[in-house]
């Protein structure tokens, strides 16, 4: 089954990436060749939680293939304020709009938007579960700056559970011969166990780090990211957590001389000011590439008719997702969707494990 959302990028074929990765290229080449490709077509940006990067990155897109764009960056300035479901939003929102982006707090929600859109939906992050969109401008940096996406040692580093960009990038990257990570965090904040199955299940090789200084000596990429104040459960556990890695300019002088550090952004303190003049800091240019990823990908999704994103075999099923920061939890009118993987049973929205 295929379709036409983009959910996960780890569910594209390496060509369906590259495909992205080249009609960004194209368009960062000639951009003046693309300012009527969408005239007449409107994107949604439907955002339940902040952003600033991501939202407007997709605005200027949209704007910049001379398209429009309507939709909410405060759920309480919507009906949503009001009580209105999910479902009753992105089916009213999928009636004005040509395609919608949606980032939202909950596990899963864009997997549970698409069911109802009727028009291609695109996460732009559901809670600490996935980015993808994220994740294009990351591999369209690396395409670019490094010349490949294999043979790479990726460092990543901070808050690697709750970091939705963190598992996209590994699951993707893990598609790519030869690539190998070192996972830097403390042991609380630990990459969830089913990134690890996915690591191992494509031959991965990966390390399990917790300094940074000793991780960045041999790496290729170090992707930095902070911690997640908002994951957390209390104010005492995110201080116990929020500078025990820090990328200062002593730790930079280990490392090899054409590292590049990316960051999804936006940076708290976990990289010093004074490395942005370093020309292995690529985090401000990595923005700009995911703003012609986005571009690309709006492209696609609404223009080429070959162009279509598998499916993972969801069933409807009596299983019932216990995670209590899935979608299914606040929006109990779902389907309960799943699909086996190694074995187990797991979510259709959040890709916990449900047996």
């Amino acid at each position: 089954m295929f379709d036409k959302n983009l959910i996960d990028l780890s569910v594209m074929s390496t060509e369906q990436i590259d495909k992205i990765i080249r009609k960004a290229k194209k368009i960062m080449q000639s951009p003046a060749d693309y300012r009527h490709a969408c005239d007449g077509k409107i994107l949604a940006t439907l955002f339940y939680e902040p952003s600033t990067r991501t939202q407007m990155s997709f605005q200027t897109a949209m704007l910049k293939l001379g398209g429009r764009t309507i939709g909410f960056d405060n759920p309480m300035n919507s009906s949503v304020s009001k009580g209105e479901s999910l479902k009753d939003t992105i089916t009213i929102v999928g009636e004005y709009a040509d395609i919608i982006a949606i980032r939202h707090p909950v596990e899963g929600t864009a997997a549970a938007a698409s069911l109802y859109a009727g028009v291609p939906v695109i996460n732009c992050g559901d809670g600490g579960h996935l980015h993808p969109t994220q994740t294009l401008a990351d591999i369209i940096t690396l395409s670019c700056e490094k010349g490949r996406l294999d043979n790479l040692r990726v460092g990543v580093c901070g808050d690697l559970l709750n970091g939705r960009t963190v598992h996209s990038l590994i699951k993707t990257l893990a598609k790519y011969p030869n690539n190998s990570f070192v996972l830097i965090s403390t042991k609380e904040l630990s990459v969830p166990l089913y990134v690890i199955d996915i690591l191992e299940k494509n031959g991965c090789k990966y390390e399990i780090s917790h300094s940074l200084a000793d991780a960045i000596t041999d790496l290729d990429v170090l992707y930095m990211t902070r911690i997640q104040r908002e994951r957390f459960a209390s104010e005492e556990d995110y201080q116990a957590q929020k500078n025990v890695f820090v990328l200062d300019k002593e730790k930079l002088d280990k490392a090899k001389e054409n590292m590049i550090i990316l960051h999804p952004l936006p940076r708290v303190n976990e990289i010093t000011v004074d490395i942005d003049d370093d020309p292995r800091a690529l985090y401000f240019k990595q923005a700009q590439y995911g703003m012609y990823g986005r571009m690309a990908l709006i492209l696609l999704l609404l223009q080429d008719d070959e162009f279509f994103v598998e499916n993972r075999p969801f069933v409807v099923s009596n299983h019932h997702c216990n995670n209590p920061k899935c979608i299914t939890q606040q929006e109990p009118y779902l389907p309960n969707l799943s699909y086996e993987k190694l074995g187990m049973v797991m979510c259709g929205y959040c890709d916990k494990r449900i047996d």
